[in-house]
């Protein structure tokens, strides 16, 4: 299921922001178009845009990459001082501490040059040289120490910063309301965020402390040149423009076209899980399918490559353009050095040390041009991350408990939390409305019914009539959109999500096939593997024997602690009506006051589907079950049947009630007795076949 709605592909509007732009601006749109535009023979990505990424980041250079790097830097050191107080202060401590100890040697190194070339024998100059040079050696050698710890304190740092922005994740995503996950544009910047955003926290912390260090050493080299002669300065700070405006648009362009690209990642992904995974095999075999997929994947893998190809031919360009400008600027700085030390505006012993120290800063450049271009670059993708983050926790329902002991119910205030009571007298749902996101007609028109505690209310119609819908929203996986669904006189959307999950089982006819052992297959989290010599959980074995489960795990090498998972090493492979029991099993398991049914025998072959049923009624003794079903035989002995045609009841009533009246149910009913040769000739009427099938 998974699967299929995730190759659905993207066909959202346009979207091309406004046009107006001024000039400085034009020569971008074609720039941009090259990025965008889909390979020929590829129409169905015509409609991937992303233009309201790459209209701003177009406009990026390096007055845009000043403005907003400070703001990256402080994201990077939040989430580096949330994950480790104390090693992000230590990475930035011993960075300072090694910058200072690189300005104390440069200026060390001025004393051991002016003894050297001082005047005098050679072996008194080298005698007068050795009390610098011992400051030299060791202020390198400390420099060295304290890069070592800062090294290692930011070694420290970045899989905790991991972790953290994982959790993050996965924390939103596994709370955030369930419709997010049918909307398209969320699911594209889920992507987004999960291939590239999250994977970017750890680097843009290191970058940014790598910015620190470039920082730092800039500053001491620069510190330097100033006690030497403030003309120095200006000249070393001059290299930085050539190879920073390379580096920025070299950014600029890897992120436009991963922004164009991600569709298409997707798809191959998707594509590659269809052609690696052992559930898929079987009909990829037997419907010849992988020539046909192969293709398709060559395609997407074609127009990858297309684009990533003139993105290293146009990147080749801009690197090479900034180091010939930069060249031509380190050969400025030298010859004005060399020209101010022919008019004596130097001692030789300071151009010496000017030289290191120019060569130096050029080195803390080099470093820091790059750690701002990977910093920023690396920013923008966890920018992606901040962004999806911010928008999936906006998406989790914030309903709050109320305080311990307060009344919940109609008297409380409005939008108010208030507590679910522990069981129902009814439930019931007055003029609901639900849309999918995305599309164009509710699931849901105005539905209204009613179930009472102890009831088994089924509901039928055909596919596409909103059945598994309604449930859900009965279930408060959904809210809808008008209208409302109240347990007795409280409304689900006043309720904590979490509080309503916990009182409802449901047996779905889509589960997982979790790769865990049977037993957590069926407690779900909420039991716990027996040590050696204890006994398994009595309520777990009983919801094993009421769903027929216990026969499968019989035929398991170790039973409840048999792996369901063939990948794995001595892992077990069901088949589809063994991995429906344990579905069961695990409904039963879960003693909660409504148990939903959708389409529970859709794997099971006649005989385990009545057996099913009977277990059910057997089991849902005194509790309430909502029964989906296509199986009309199975619901004649339903206390209530709501019939549902295209998002709307349009039948309530008993088995017998809604044969009488001869409409829709009447004429599935009887469409299925007849293909099992218990209604004559006219399968149309209704009673007839009632007759007949009961």
């Amino acid at each position: 299921m998974g699967t299929r709605r995730r190759f659905a592909g993207r066909t959202g509007s346009d979207g091309r922001p406004d046009g107006r732009r001024d000039g400085r601006r034009g020569w971008r749109r074609s720039r941009r178009r090259r990025v965008d535009r889909p390979a020929s023979g590829l129409p169905e990505l015509a409609a991937v845009t992303w233009h309201a990424k790459n209209r701003e980041l177009a406009e990026t250079g390096l007055v845009t990459v000043a403005r907003r790097l400070p703001a990256v830097l402080v994201q990077a050191a939040r989430l580096a001082w949330r994950a480790s107080p104390l090693d992000t202060a230590a990475t930035v401590a011993l960075n300072l501490v090694a910058g200072i100890f690189t300005a104390f040697w440069l200026l060390a190194a001025t004393g051991v040059l002016t003894a050297l070339f001082s005047a005098g024998p050679t072996p008194d100059r080298v005698r007068d040289a050795l009390p610098s040079l011992a400051l030299v050696a060791g202020a390198v050698a400390l420099r060295s120490a304290v890069q070592a710890g800062a090294g290692w304190a930011q070694a420290r740092l970045e899989p905790q910063v991991r972790r953290l922005a994982e959790l993050r994740l996965y924390e939103a995503t596994t709370a955030v309301h369930l419709a997010a996950l049918d909307d398209s544009d969320f699911l594209d910047d889920l992507q987004r965020a999960q291939t590239r955003g999250m994977t970017s926290a750890p680097r843009v912390v290191r970058q940014a402390v790598d910015v620190l260090t470039g920082v730092v050493g800039m500053v001491a080299a620069a510190g330097t040149l100033g006690v030497l002669h403030p003309l120095l300065l200006p000249l070393l700070l001059l290299t930085a423009v050539p190879e920073g405006w390379a580096s920025v648009r070299s950014a600029r362009m890897q992120y436009l076209t991963m922004l164009a690209l991600v569709e298409v990642a997707r798809r191959k992904w998707i594509l590659s899980d269809l052609m690696v995974e052992r559930e898929h095999a079987a009909e990829v075999r037997s419907f010849t399918m992988r020539r046909f997929l192969l293709d398709q994947y060559d395609r997407q893998a074609a127009h990858q490559r297309g684009v990533e190809l003139d993105l290293a031919r146009r990147q080749t360009v801009a690197r090479v353009s900034g180091d010939l400008l930069k060249g031509v600027a380190t050969g400025g700085v030298y010859v004005a050095l060399g020209l101010m030390l022919w008019q004596g505006a130097v001692p030789l012993a300071v151009a010496g040390t000017a030289v290191l120290a120019i060569r130096s800063g050029q080195s803390s450049l080099a470093n820091l041009v790059f750690a701002v271009n990977q910093c920023y670059e690396e920013g923008l993708y966890f920018g992606d991350y901040l962004s999806f983050c911010e928008e999936a926790e906006r998406r989790i329902p914030s309903r709050a408990l109320p305080p311990a002991g307060a009344a919940g119910g109609a008297g409380a205030g409005n939008g108010a939390a208030v507590r679910l009571p522990d069981d129902f007298a009814r439930i019931t749902v007055r003029d609901a409305v639900f849309t999918y996101p995305g599309a164009e007609t509710p699931s849901l028109k105005g539905v209204s019914l009613e179930v009472r505690k102890g009831e088994v209310v089924a509901l039928v119609g055909e596919n596409g009539s909103g059945k598994t819908t309604l449930a859900k929203l009965m279930a408060g996986l959904y809210d809808p959109d008008a209208g409302e669904v109240r347990w007795d006189d409280v409304a689900l959307t006043r309720v904590p999500q979490q509080e309503v999950w916990e009182r409802v089982a449901v047996i779905a006819q889509e589960y997982t096939h979790w790769p865990m052992t049977a037993r957590q297959n069926i407690t779900m989290g909420r039991g716990r593997d027996p040590g050696p010599g204890e006994e398994e959980d009595p309520d777990m074995l009983a919801a094993s024997r009421a769903s027929g489960a216990d026969e499968v795990v019989d035929g398991l090498a170790h039973r409840y602690g048999t792996l369901l998972d063939r990948r794995f090493k001595g892992g077990a492979e069901l088949s589809g009506g063994q991995w429906q029991r344990l579905a069961v099993a695990r409904g039963f398991y879960r003693d909660a006051p409504l148990l939903i049914c959708d389409e529970p025998t859709a794997a099971l072959d006649a005989r385990a589907e009545h057996q099913l049923f009977e277990r059910i009624r057997t089991h849902a003794d005194g509790r309430t079950v909502l029964l989906i079903t296509h199986r009309l035989a199975s619901v004649r002995h339903a206390d209530r049947i709501y019939v549902l045609e295209h998002g709307t009841v349009v039948e309530e009533g008993d088995h017998a009630s809604l044969m009488a009246r001869d409409g829709l149910y009447a004429e599935l009913y009887s469409l299925q007795a007849a293909a099992y040769g218990a209604a004559g000739p006219r399968a149309r009427d209704g009673r007839a076949a009632g007759r007949a099938a009961g």
